[in-house]
């Protein structure tokens, strides 16, 4: 359930109509679909590491034995950062859904109840934080079939009435509206909406059974992106004009789901798509403080962070990495001060690309994985997961990822005066990173580990088992 629910957030419930709006109900399906293909080769290759190295600061471990210490540092600060920023992004954004039902109330009374809550999710045990996660991840997953089901109905004229067809995809310049830079633009929100389908590869150091577990779980996410995402955004392209303007909106007063709903004649679909997207964004907060503070825990046991961070409480927590991530998200309290929207933005330009990177650390890990695994004449049958079409999926996903890297917000460079503060938004991550990576080479000299001394412990493997 947790890998089930990854993948679906507010980008898909509220950032699928200004998708749609911009490139044309074809433009964003060959854009998610594209950049569904990419998330399934990463999580292919993820797949393969955590089942056969289940570890909870999978992706500062990977990189760290197969390719450099300081790489493994710099992705390991840089996925702390991309969650812990999240975390008061969601925190933030569960205060504008509330303000919905209760507009006059207070931003940081919502951040700190919803804050605490979260928290102690994750303090109780890890029990407690798969627990909430799992019901989170089933009323996300109801609503999308749900919503897929009625849309089809109402396409066939089952329900409502008349029969809808696929005259919308045929409204104006669609179903490809923009060109090609329109699309490009879709790929890049498309990446954003996928990015948490990778916790799964985090949670493998705390499930049960995860040589097995995992590839069930990874085996699942084609056809999970082709159900919540691909059908999704076909049913709303066939419903709703892509020419219709309240796509562009950013409210659940508009969200395309209940633009859907309200058509076949459901009047509360408002208050019921703003509580599941409540449910996505709780969801959201609830993985960032997990993935955050295992991320923290594996990196202080690797000396790549603060030993404090390496402390469990009685539980097995890693308590003090839920207490610092934990105050990071109340940046979202700040809210209350500049207003809610203006801090949601900021933050969410704060992750920017972070999680492009990332991406781009487990496809070039995997590939040195396998390389190191084979030059050390080790058999592939000995592997309880191996990733399908090696070496073509971590050479796409790389190179698709750094595509995506350099060319997001290219409308800040369109014009006759560069917006350089949108540039600086967009791309704060890239140098954050660079900085973290090469600041670790250069004080602790390291350098890229030959593949016949990478470190494949096959006693972490048979631990899987």
């Amino acid at each position: 359930m947790i890998s089930l629910g990854g993948a679906i957030g507010t980008g898909l419930f509220l950032g699928s109509g200004p998708a749609i709006h911009s490139a044309g109900p074809g433009g964003a399906l060959v854009a998610y679909t594209v950049i569904g293909i990419m998330v399934y080769f990463i999580m292919t290759s993820l797949g393969e590491l955590a089942s056969f190295m289940p570890v909870s600061g999978a992706f500062s471990t990977y990189a760290t034995r197969f390719i450099d210490p300081a790489l493994g540092f710099a992705l390991g600060w840089n996925y702390w950062f991309t969650w812990a920023m999240t975390l008061a992004a969601e925190l933030s954004a569960a205060t504008m859904v509330m303000k919905f039902w209760f507009p006059d109330s207070s931003s940081f009374l919502w951040s700190s109840l919803f804050l605490v809550l979260i928290f102690l999710l994750n303090y109780v045990s890890v029990k407690g934080y798969g627990e909430g996660e799992y019901w989170f991840s089933l009323i996300k997953v109801a609503t999308i079939i749900i919503f897929i089901v009625v849309g089809i109905l109402m396409i066939f004229g089952i329900m409502n009435g008349e029969a809808i067809g696929f005259k919308n995809f045929t409204v104006g310049d669609a179903p490809f509206a923009g060109g090609f830079l329109a699309t490009l633009g879709i790929f890049i929100a498309a990446g954003f909406s996928f990015q948490g389908t990778e916790i799964v590869g985090v949670a493998a150091g705390e499930s049960e059974d995860p040589a097995k577990n995992v590839p069930r779980a990874v085996r699942s996410i084609f056809w999970r992106i082709f159900l919540f995402y691909i059908l999704a955004i076909l049913v709303i392209g066939l419903i709703v004009p892509y020419t219709n303007g309240s796509l562009q909106g950013h409210t659940i007063m508009v969200s395309p789901f209940t633009m859907v709903f309200e058509k076949v004649g459901l009047a509360f679909a408002a208050s019921v798509m703003n509580a599941i997207i409540l449910t996505a964004v709780l969801s959201a907060g609830n993985s960032s403080l997990y993935v955050t503070s295992r991320m923290l825990y594996s990196m202080a046991k690797e000396g790549l962070a603060p030993r404090i961070f390496g402390k469990l409480n009685k539980r097995g927590v890693p308590i003090w990495g839920l207490v610092v991530t934990s105050l990071v998200g109340m940046l979202a309290f700040f809210a209350s001060i500049f207003g809610d929207g203006v801090i949601y933005i900021w933050l969410m330009n704060a992750v920017g690309v972070t999680g492009f990177i990332f991406w781009l650390g487990i496809a070039a890990s995997h590939y040195r994985f396998r390389k190191a695994y084979i030059a050390q004449g080790h058999s592939l049958d000995d592997l309880p997961y191996k990733s399908k079409w090696f070496p073509f999926g971590p050479i796409f996903s790389f190179a698709l990822c750094f595509f995506v890297l350099l060319a997001q917000n290219y409308q800040a460079f369109i014009g006759d005066d560069i917006n350089w503060a949108s540039v600086f938004a967009a791309y704060l991550g890239i140098p954050f990173f660079l900085v973290m990576w090469l600041g670790y080479k250069f004080i602790k000299k390291t350098k890229v580990t030959p593949l016949e001394e990478c470190q494949i412990d096959f006693d972490e493997h048979r631990n899987a088992k």
